[in-house]
């Protein structure tokens, strides 16, 4: 295979959908090691654990299980939390700096902006968020601002800065633009690096930012060692950076670069991988390519005209009941109903319920959102960074322990006029000048508390040892009681105390070094300290996908759905408005369509076997029910010869009219 075979110089392999792009990864991965590279020289870069676990998993199966776990595979954030870890305090970060997650943000917005306004503080992340991705500052992106509300925006994000060096923390958008920075203005570092990793893979390249590009070419260099894979049809994440740019860059910034299409789709019909190349011809072309199959025809794919929200609900479940027979010929797992935007599932919950369908709705909360494992990575993350300001206010009142808002208050304003943490604050000499003797003993205390469990954590490797220390701690802390006591509900408390089991377990795994399931694969890790998981934890929860594998129906927006497949797929509320999404009275833009015809690309490569497209006659739209507009795509795929609109009740009726006309014992009419 051609990709596998280039060696010398930069490549970009166009992986079309269901083309096998990670096992074309992996085989690279082998041919690399063949040709005298060590594993520990390769950098393989993907976006999610998930997909993490699964290429580890698969390099192990062809290479052996030593030179899987030397290689360095990661998401883009890991990789930044390493070198960060490494050669962070070349640019002024200390080692155990924290890593903030989005709830953690948004409070540190809200304080820098001096707002209550939770909605409000939520844009000002957004757009600080986007302008991170596109490699600017506090300075730049007020230059840049054009509106009242941008200007405001820009003031804000320099104020959160401020802070966030304060507390010697990051956000997660900073794992990807500190340690570019170091690389820009570091030449040692910059040099280390790029004789760290010899080559470089990234997958799913056409979901990098601007921010990942440049990394990414300050990682390999003027060597211009790497392998892109990518799709430029399935570049769907514009709204979150993502651009398109980059693929027309990588020609301009490396002349001699190779490019390589994958055509041959290993995983749908040709009846629907004639729809999808029909639907993407529309948009301009960066590389030409066309997908094709040996699966031969298949079923056509079919078109589902449908009267309301209920209407098509219905019929979806009716369609999983009948194509899953009496005799379970398909489980429900190879099911999928996918849609634009969350608030079409509600409908289909409702329905499968009904019809005692199980099913999971991707995208849904978190096993790591909940509060009761937010509660425990507060302390992992003050155990690791004792300046985290809000890891300290989470920790310090979970569970309570007579440490009250007034407490914290004046601890937070004594913290702020001496410019230190409000950890550093406890064991001020001068603290007793803002608080009394029974407050400053419980914080005190809590601090204690704190710098022990941290000694034993720095010091306690392996399962055993680690899933001890962790249920003492648990203990000594009365967490299960905790959650007893705030819980109405025994059954409820019971499960959330589950859940902070799991994790435990979860933690005591990964410092033994054990075979582990995680995001549905199996891996072998090296054997870390519970401190060391704790430096980590940040970015291995909150890109972590616990996608098991149970037996239900998924129910997943169509951004959800890619990098994923099922026999059998419905592609709900194919209409103008829905798909292609359109938000009141805001334009159309050829680029936004371009973006949106990818997504119906994306949901129509999702299917193997079988295809409906699902429309409807009205839809609600607020409180009213308006007369729906099929989708411009549905005539782009051009289903016209191919497919039989009638509606599976209207074929029923007429077929009970004929069998009364003709009358008792009369053979039925064709």
């Amino acid at each position: 295979m051609e990709a596998v075979h280039h060696l010398h110089g930069p490549c970009l392999v166009l992986a079309g959908a269901g083309s096998g792009k990670t096992r074309v990864i992996v085989h690279k991965i082998a041919r690399l090691l063949q040709s005298g590279l060590e594993a520990k020289q390769i950098a393989a870069i993907t976006f999610t654990n998930k997909a993490a676990a699964e290429m580890r998993e698969r390099a192990k199966q062809l290479i052996g299980g030593k030179a899987a776990r030397e290689l360095a595979v990661s998401t883009f954030h890991s990789l930044g939390v390493r070198m960060l870890r490494t050669d962070g305090t070349r640019i002024g970060l200390k080692a155990n700096f924290s890593i903030l997650d989005s709830d953690d943000v948004l409070g540190v917005m809200r304080e820098a902006g001096g707002t209550t306004d939770a909605a409000l503080a939520r844009r000002w992340q957004w757009a600080i968020s986007l302008w991170k991705n596109q490699g600017l500052n506090a300075e730049t992106a007020e230059a840049a601002a054009t509106t009242p509300d941008e200007q405001v925006a820009a003031r804000v994000m320099r104020l959160y800065q401020e802070r966030l060096a304060a507390f010697q923390a990051v956000d997660f958008d900073d794992l990807i633009t500190l340690p570019l920075a170091l690389l820009q203005r570091d030449a040692e570092a910059r040099a280390k690096w790029q004789a760290t990793f010899r080559h470089v893979l990234v997958d799913e390249y056409q979901d990098t930012n601007a921010v990942q590009y440049e990394l990414l070419k300050a990682l390999v260099g003027e060597r211009a060692m790497f392998t892109a894979v990518g799709d430029d049809d399935q570049s769907i994440y514009g709204w979150r950076g993502a651009t398109i740019e980059n693929l027309k860059k990588l020609p301009q910034d490396f002349p001699q670069l190779k490019v390589i299409p994958l055509e041959q789709n290993y995983r749908s019909t040709g009846h629907i991988l004639r729809a999808a190349n029909a639907v993407i011809a529309k948009n301009p072309k960066l590389f030409e390519k066309k997908l094709w199959s040996e699966f031969g025809d298949g079923e056509p794919v079919k078109l589902q005209e449908n009267d309301s929200e209920e209407h098509e609900a219905e019929r979806a479940v009716s369609r999983i009941q009948s194509l899953r027979g009496n005799d379970g010929r398909n489980k429900f797992s190879d099911f999928a109903i996918l849609y634009r935007a969350n608030h079409q599932a509600r409908v289909f919950e409702q329905k499968l319920r009904a019809a005692q369908i199980p099913y999971k709705v991707s995208g849904g909360q978190s096993y790591f959102d909940r509060a009761e494992i937010k509660d425990l990575c507060a302390w992992l993350r003050l155990l690791v960074n004792q300046d985290d300001d809000p890891a300290f206010l989470r920790a310090a009142t979970t569970p309570k322990r007579g440490i009250g808002h007034t407490t914290l208050a004046a601890l937070g304003e004594f913290a702020s006029k001496w410019k230190i943490s409000l950890f550093e604050a406890l064991f001020s000499p001068s603290l007793n000048t803002v608080l009394k003797g029974k407050a400053i003993e419980a914080l005190q205390q809590f601090g204690r508390e704190v710098s022990d469990l941290e000694h034993r954590a720095r010091h306690t490797q392996g399962y055993e040892e680690a899933k001890a220390l962790l249920m003492g701690w648990l203990k000594d802390i009365q967490y299960e009681q905790h959650l007893f006591d705030g819980e109405d509900s025994e059954k409820l408390a019971a499960a959330r105390w589950g859940n902070v089991l799991d994790f435990v377990d979860w933690i005591a795994k990964r410092c033994g070094g054990q075979i582990s399931q995680e995001a549905g694969a199996t891996f072998e890790t090296e054997r870390q300290t519970v401190l060391q998981v704790a430096q980590t934890i940040a970015v291995i929860i909150s890109l972590a996908e616990r996608e098991g594998d149970q037996d239900v129906v998924t129910l997943s927006t169509l951004h959800a759905s890619k990098g994923l497949e099922w026999p059998h797929v419905v592609l709900v509320g194919v209409n103008e408005g829905l798909l292609p999404f359109r938000s009141g009275d805001e334009e159309m833009t050829p680029e936004r369509l371009e973006e949106e015809r990818r997504l119906m690309y994306v949901g129509i490569t999702r299917a193997r076997s079988t295809l409906v497209v699902s429309t409807l006659r009205r839809r609600k739209k607020g409180r009213e029910t308006v007369q729906a507009v099929p989708s411009r795509f549905i005539a782009e795929m051009k289903l016209s010869e191919q497919v039989s609109k009638e509606d599976p009740r209207e074929r029923l009726k007429k077929l009970r009219e004929r069998l009364v006309a003709q009358g008792p014992g009369e053979a039925p009419k064709a």
